[in-house]
């Protein structure tokens, strides 16, 4: 079965409710979401999150626990030098992987950090510290931390396979960590999804793992490939096309992965319902 979703809100007086509302009002089978603003760390409580109305209305429409994710803030670096910051890091994640697991999901997202003045080596050792402080504080929760693999915009780091390697190769308990391919990113690093499909699958399954991807971000890209800029584009509207994308979607190897979708709105409305009814015909509607 092909597991297909995009980025859902958390806000409103319905909250969660509401998130799982907005994922099947566009026939996802599979959804993300933030706890809370993914711009800053404040966060309300657990308990105003109607997590249990949620989590029936997700049981009555058959959606899988492993189809659930939840996707930290992009803005804690957890390279930080910085041990105020490190510990922040340390405690702030801490708690929004008590707050997935209390959401019904297996895997949470999160982007690997800025070096910034620090060497390659030093941010990678910093981010593994903090991914094994947040694993040994929730020994007790069954929630995959899933690293994103990156565009390489600025000091960015896991913008190369080796380097997202390199990160897993420090954590302790991996049982507890995968990756999040983003196709948007992996192109602007440097992969040639289009032209070398096999070339870059083969290469991470021989560096990483392809039972490593547990989460696949869905995302044409506005930039040609190695332009390290970040910037999505809606389906078949880039430079990866409907056809690679497609291809990813069906690929075998992936069948049980969810794919999410984070394109961009066209005039303030969400594309998500007309991509995943692209993505279920296989067939590309400008």
């Amino acid at each position: 079965m092909l597991y297909i979703g995009s980025h859902v809100s958390l806000k409103g007086k319905d909250m969660y409710l509401g998130s799982v509302l907005e994922a099947l009002s566009y026939n996802a089978n599979s959804f993300m979401v933030y706890t809370g603003a993914p711009q800053n760390t404040i966060r309300k409580s657990i308990e105003d999150l109607k997590i249990a109305e949620a989590l029936k209305l997700i049981e009555e429409n058959n959606i899988l626990p492993s189809n659930i994710i939840v996707h930290a803030p992009y803005i804690v670096n957890l390279s930080t030098e910085d041990e105020e910051k490190r510990q922040f890091a340390i405690s702030f994640l801490t708690n929004e992987v008590l707050r997935t697991a209390k959401m019904g999901s297996y895997n949470m997202v999160v982007h690997p950090g800025n070096a910034l003045k620090l060497s390659l080596n030093e941010a990678i050792k910093n981010t593994a510290f903090v991914l094994n402080k947040i694993i040994e504080n929730t020994k007790d929760v069954d929630v995959r931390i899933c690293i994103e693999t990156m565009a390489g915009k600025g000091s960015e780091i896991g913008k190369t396979f080796e380097e997202v390697k390199q990160i897993i190769d420090l954590i302790d308990n991996k049982d507890r960590i995968g990756v999040c391919f983003d196709t948007c990113h992996v192109n602007d690093s440097g992969y040639d999804l289009v032209n070398n499909y096999e070339e870059v699958i083969t290469k991470f399954d021989q560096l990483i793992g392809l039972e490593q991807i547990k989460v696949i971000h869905l995302n044409d890209s506005k930039n040609v490939c190695g332009a390290k800029k970040d910037r999505h584009e809606n389906l078949g509207m880039g430079n990866i096309g409907f056809d690679t994308l497609i291809k990813i979607c069906y690929d075998e190897r992936f069948k049980n992965i969810p794919k999410i979708l984070e394109t961009p709105y066209i005039d303030g409305v969400a594309p998500y319902k007309d991509e995943i009814a692209m993505i279920r015909s296989k067939i590309f509607k400008k």
